[in-house]
């Protein structure tokens, strides 16, 4: 059996295009599924099944469109109950026939119609495909339905991966969620591993009972996305397929009402953007930090340096469901009033601190990272927060904006523009380096 693993960083998901004996299937694929198309195609083998574990709460799936392309057969947990053709899959029933089968797995916790998939030849088991239950080193967080449900999930969540656990140690363990997900309840150190490791290893098999194993997952949970909200009922309705990835050049003039979503590098933002425009330094998460701090599927255009990917961007805004970028802008020209503010590096920033010359901190990382060591005196505002409301800073100072690298500080200062207070931001290092450095207390 060949198993190709088809990693979409930004989101920390992994899809997995599965060939052995001249037939292939596709787990948890994304909307942009020219990348498993181009697999298929490289291989030239038979596409017999599209799966999906779950409805996904992180991104767009694109396994209806593929069934649709391929004329293979689009599976899901029959529990689901999706209102558009699909073959529904039920608990420890044979998907297929030949020399190799599937077995779903009713797996609830991330989501309560989670179906895991064991992959048998000849009778023996060899991989599991399991989505969102069992993860390396980690388990699905059951919180993404809401609290009010997250108890019952964290319930069924034991029971599912220690169902799991009970395949033999042999078996290969292939998660659709791993590192950089926010799908996970604990860091996912890498991509796939074997039943008998994670039995070794995983904390969540190590819980004595089924209260501490609830406590701990519902433990430390750090915040997700906003547009989580929209994507599964989404992937309920049935997606739509996805757009073409190829933006169309605009002026400013042409910008009109859209959001402008500003890629460049953090500094070259901070030396002159357009007014009421979000910067978001070109990365593998553009499309997550936009549908986290922009209402969902807003119409959007981007500002660009020649040579940035835009049409990457396009790709990573697709995945998550917005379907309305319009186009991207190069130039900003000369004659085009532009806003700006401060940045400096971390030798700047020390020497204004310990000097005085700075009176007020903002940090805006994670509330575990905070939790973990932070600036004493500074005020502490998580990046997506301060797009609702940045009560606490005063506005008679700048704010300087810190974090890991500049990075979360950077589209943070768009929401302080918004509300008339002055950025600053700390570039290229952040706050565990001024701590490192001796300044511990502002």
């Amino acid at each position: 059996m060949d198993i190709t693993t088809i990693r979409t960083p930004g989101l920390g998901d992994n899809t997995y295009v599965v060939i052995h004996d001249g037939q292939a299937i596709v787990v948890d694929p994304q909307r942009d599924i020219d990348r498993f198309l181009f697999v298929l195609d490289q291989s030239n083998v038979e596409l017999r099944y599209v799966l999906e574990t779950h409805l996904h709460n992180d991104y767009v799936s694109g396994g209806r469109e593929l069934a649709a392309r391929t004329g293979a057969e689009l599976v899901l947990p029959a529990s689901a109950a999706v209102p558009f053709d699909h073959l529904p899959a039920f608990h420890n029933e044979q998907i297929g026939k030949g020399t190799w089968t599937l077995r779903p797995i009713h797996t609830p916790g991330h989501t309560p119609e989670h179906l895991s998939y064991l992959a048998e030849i000849d009778a023996e088991p060899v991989a599991l495909f399991s989505g969102g239950s069992l993860l390396v080193g980690s388990a699905g967080r059951p919180d993404l339905l809401g609290m009010d449900r997250a108890h019952t999930l964290a319930h069924l969540q034991y029971i599912s991966v220690n169902r799991l656990a009970e395949l033999p140690d042999e078996v290969g363990l292939y998660p659709t969620h791993g590192a950089g997900s926010f799908c996970t309840a604990g860091a996912a150190p890498s991509t796939t591993s074997t039943i008998g490791a994670e039995k070794a290893s995983n904390p969540v098999l190590q819980y004595r009972d089924l209260e501490s194993f609830i406590c701990g997952q519902l433990a430390d949970l750090q915040p997700y996305p906003a547009y989580y909200a929209h994507m599964g009922p989404t992937n309920l309705a049935g997606p739509e397929p996805v757009a073409t990835h190829n933006l169309r050049e605009l002026t400013v003039a042409e910008i009109g009402g859209t959001t402008v979503v500003d890629i460049r590098p953090a500094e070259r933002f901070a030396a002159g953007h357009l007014p009421g425009s979000v910067g978001i330094p070109f990365g593998e998460q553009v499309g997550v930090w936009a549908g986290w701090v922009l209402p969902f599927n807003s119409e959007v255009v981007l500002v660009a340096d020649r040579g940035q990917d835009a049409d990457e961007v396009h790709r990573q805004f697709s995945r998550i469901g917005f379907d309305k970028v319009r186009g991207v802008v190069y130039e900003l020209g000369d004659d085009i009033e532009l806003v700006s503010y401060e940045t400096v590096r971390i030798g700047e920033f020390m020497r204004r601190l310990e000097s005085g010359e700075i009176e007020q901190i903002v940090d805006v990382r994670q509330p575990n990272e905070w939790d973990g060591g932070h600036i004493e005196g500074s005020i502490y505002a998580y990046t997506p927060d301060l797009f609702g409301d940045v009560g606490g800073i005063d506005p008679a100072h700048p704010a300087w904006l810190v974090c890991g690298t500049g990075h979360r500080a950077t589209i943070a200062s768009a929401a302080l523009e918004r509300k008339g207070l002055q950025p600053a931001v700390l570039v290229g290092h952040g706050v565990n380096d001024v701590m490192r450095r001796g300044f511990t207390s502002f």
